[in-house]
């Protein structure tokens, strides 16, 4: 910003010498040819860097104009360098500066001089707009901390307050989930007896009337029994699945090989009816629930025998591996580690885009007319796999097979070691 000095002086001529002193320095330079008009001036400009200012004026002399200047607050800060003919001595200079003055210029006029003294005043006046500057932006600085801290006090506040709910809604759904399941566990028992009444009563009906009734009636009887026999099954399934929930899982240390073998042989006769070959690799030997690992496969053998292509026998191929991945991605521990069970078949595979979905509960891809089944049995081996802390997926195409993937956690035999 450019300087500005006011001069004040009667005489014009003294005025125009002291602007051409000044031309070279490029300072704004505001005239008043006496006290009253620079006082008129001060009322409207209170920007200005000094005063230079004639001690001897009509009506009011420099000193007068002086005491009148300083009685503002805002005008304080302004020095003044009287400008005189007149070596007044010692008392009339203490007079000048106890006016506010801040030096003497003397007449004539010495340019070299008055240019120094004002280069002096000029450069602490820039200093002193810097440092006043540089408060300014401290100020708005702390001002704009004091707010981004409050904001952030209230957003910490908000965010702990969001956890705080959504803790008690994570507890709320839990305790929900939990009765659901004991509901749904305590509904599919009591839907038994009166299902093995109609199964009981239908198959009497039948064998006691099979000759008596025509074909109509016959197909009626029959699908009355398939009904009952579907609804048996889903039944059983929902139990299975509620009691995974209610029940704490055990876990033991468990040979797959030979929980796979006592699956197969209870799945011989439905094996042999399908031409099915199972290969069995090596498998390793995990801390798990031996209960609950039986209907994981159970389910997924039976699976890969159920969608399997009509002019091709199924085969089944069970392997497995060990990684420090999941779903892609390294795990951070590198101590962590998986085991990987893949139950790959040759059936008829599905589009990849549903391999989530399938997952879901009642999730099925083909019509019951087509596939018998609930919809439950995947859904079934999820919540298995995750009671084992694990995760399962699938790979598919259309008409090239289907492979699905059980990874569960090393570690878990750790952790589940018995306490002596």
């Amino acid at each position: 910003m450019q300087p500005k000095i006011l001069l004040v002086d009667d005489r014009e001529d003294n005025l125009l010498s002291i602007e051409t002193i000044f031309e070279p320095d490029g300072y704004k330079l505001v005239k008043a040819n006496s006290g009253r008009q620079a006082l008129k001036i001060l009322l409207t400009e209170t920007d200005f860097a000094l005063i230079l200012m004639d001690v001897k004026m009509p009506n009011l002399n420099g000193f007068e104009t002086a005491s009148l200047i300083y009685e503002r607050e805002k005008l304080k800060h302004i020095p003044i360098i009287f400008i005189t003919a007149n070596n007044f001595g010692d008392e009339n200079i203490y007079k000048g500066y106890q006016s506010g003055a801040v030096d003497y210029i003397y007449k004539p006029i010495n340019p070299d001089v008055l240019r120094a003294k004002v280069s002096v005043l000029i450069d602490l006046y820039r200093k002193n707009r810097q440092l006043l500057a540089q408060e300014q932006r401290l100020v708005a600085i702390n001002k704009s901390l004091e707010i981004e801290i409050k904001e952030r006090k209230a957003s910490e506040e908000k965010v702990k307050q969001l956890n705080r709910q959504l803790l008690e809604n994570i507890a709320s759904l839990e305790s929900a989930n939990k009765d659901l399941d004991r509901f749904a566990f305590m509904a599919s028992h009591d839907l038994q007896e009166p299902l093995r009444k109609i199964r009981m009563f239908s198959d009497r009906l039948f064998l006691k009337y099979k000759e008596a009734i025509d074909d109509d009636g016959r197909t009626t009887i029959h699908r009355i029994q398939k009904a009952a026999e579907r609804m048996q099954t889903l039944i059983t399934d929902i139990l299975t699945f509620s009691k995974i929930s209610v029940d704490k899982p055990s876990f033991v240390e468990s040979d797959l090989n030979a929980l796979i073998s006592e699956i197969l042989t209870e799945m011989d006769e439905d094996l042999r009816e399908k031409k099915a070959r199972v290969l069995v690799d090596k498998l390793p030997s995990l801390f798990v629930n031996p209960s609950l690992m039986k209907p994981l496969f159970h389910n997924l053998i039976g699976n890969a025998l159920k969608y399997r292509k009509k002019d091709v026998d199924p085969q089944i191929r069970i392997t497995s591996d060990i990684t420090g991945q999941i779903n892609g991605k390294t795990l951070k521990d590198p101590q962590q580690k998986y085991c990987r069970i893949f139950i790959e078949d040759n059936g008829i595979g599905f589009d990849q885009k549903y391999a989530e979905e399938i997952f879901g509960m009642f999730k099925r891809l083909h019509h019951n007319t087509e596939f018998e089944g609930t919809g439950i049995g995947l859904a079934l081996c999820k919540k298995i796999v995750e009671q084992h802390k694990g995760y399962i997926s699938a790979r598919s195409k259309v008409n090239e097979g289907s492979t699905f993937i059980i990874s569960i956690p090393m570690h878990l035999q750790q952790e589940s070691l018995p306490v002596n």
